[in-house]
């Protein structure tokens, strides 16, 4: 028997008050993974709300008005499942993980954390040194810390330049009054998408959804001050000290956006020169001279932006060769043709490791909902792979030339003190 396409599985229902559900059937499995996105992130905060989408997150598994926050635990562990939840710069994802009897129970949960949380201020008041202990714990690890300060680099004085988690001053200030209210403007059904991947069927998701959800009429979410246009991209070099035994080194710039036509290319450029242990990058750096343990480059699109850069650690004797290693790297990419061999690889990698994906739950899950934000459609692996293979080595050197210009980095050096 012919196995269902993958299109075919892939179902969508826009309800009357905008809410999406987002569904994809596979018979094959016991499991699930279900998923409440709110198109809210970082990003949406102004100034003074710096933060609170990431707290918000927490303290909806604090308790609502039918659920102690030992409930909401209980709830999917006492049925061999799992809950947890994250926060990007553009949306938040609560999400659980169960078996396929269970998805009645995983979509009361997560509605009713969504829906009705009550925010108890006791809850609010400890939550908050939660977080502040949090934040020290990303400053105590160079490779966060590093990363905070490139992306402030990135996108110097917007949103997209904060730290998901906030700042102290920001944060300590946070009142139920604060959360009601970001909620209000932000939670609303039209920003809302529900994402199920396993062995269920859409009708049924839907008609459940339906019944967590208040279906009301359609409503227009009220957009913070902080969903501004991006400020430009200035270079810059960054200098930092720390008690720490190694150096570590960002070389980065600002990258393609989501909706970028080029993306597919930086996606094979990105893995050609830093995407694993084949690497360009890490053959020469670490296996040719041994001067890191790890090397890798990275790419990450927004909206209307993104970021690219190579990220090592090293000690701080072989930082101007691993810099100069770089830098030579960068320059082959930009003025040779790659060799028709190494595009094959690179592409056979990206291929593979989607593919593969493919095998959780959780990832179809989280595909499902990320095509909707960013695309309002899903886009199939078959499209994806159409387009990465339409790619050719001319394209390639065509794109570096442009791309990796060696005016348009910006450094970030984190040094041990002395």
């Amino acid at each position: 028997m012919k196995e269902p396409s993958e299109i075919s599985r892939v179902h969508k229902t826009t309800l009357p008050s905008g809410l999406r559900v987002v569904t994809e059937e596979i018979d094959s499995v016991r499991s699930l993974s279900v998923g409440i996105w709110i198109k809210t992130g970082s990003r949406h905060e102004s100034d003074e709300q710096a933060g609170i989408t990431h707290f918000i997150e927490h303290m909806l598994f604090k308790g609502t008005e039918k659920r102690s926050a030992y409930d909401i635990a209980l709830s999917m562990e006492s049925v061999g499942g799992y809950l947890n939840a994250f926060t990007s710069p553009e949306f938040t994802c609560y999400y659980a993980r169960c078996l396929d009897t269970k998805l009645d129970t995983a979509l009361d949960v997560l509605s009713d954390m969504v829906t009705n949380s009550s925010f108890p201020e006791e809850e609010i008041d400890k939550e908050i040194k939660v977080v502040l202990e949090e934040m020290k714990m990303y400053n105590d690890s160079p490779d966060d810390y590093i990363f905070e300060v490139f992306n402030s680099q990135m996108f110097d004085k917007h949103p997209l330049g904060r730290p998901i988690i906030g700042f102290e001053e920001t944060v300590s200030k946070f009142k139920k009054a604060d959360l009601q209210r970001y909620i209000l403007s932000r939670y609303s059904p039209e920003n809302i998408i529900v994402s199920v991947a396993g062995n269920t069927q859409h009708e049924k998701v839907t008609e459940l959804v339906q019944g967590y959800f208040n279906d009301d009429a359609k409503t227009t979410p009220t957009v913070p001050s902080g969903n501004n246009g991006l400020t430009p991209y200035m270079t810059s070099n960054k200098v930092l000290k720390k008690q720490i035994e190694q150096t570590h080194y960002i070389l980065g710039k600002r990258a393609l956006s989501s909706q970028d036509p080029d993306r597919y290319k930086l996606l094979i450029a990105n893995t050609i020169l830093g995407g694993g242990m084949s690497s360009r990058l890490h053959q020469n750096v670490r296996e040719k001279y041994g001067y890191c343990y790890s090397i890798q480059s990275f790419n990450q699109s927004f909206k209307d932006s993104g970021m690219f850069g190579i990220y090592t650690g090293t000690d701080k004797q072989y930082v101007d060769h691993v810099k100069e290693l770089v830098q030579t790297e960068l320059r082959t990419l930009r003025e040779e043709i790659i060799p028709d061999k190494e595009l094959a690889e690179a592409k056979a990698h990206l291929k593979g490791k989607m593919l593969l994906s493919q095998e959780s739950m959780s990832n179809r899950m989280m595909r499902l909902a990320k095509s909707e934000i960013y695309y309002d459609r899903y886009v199939s692996l078959d499209e994806l792979v159409q387009e990465i293979d339409k790619v050719s080595v001319e394209d390639i050197q065509k794109f570096s030339k442009e791309f990796f210009k060696e005016e348009d980095f910006s450094e970030t050096l984190l040094l041990p003190e002395e």
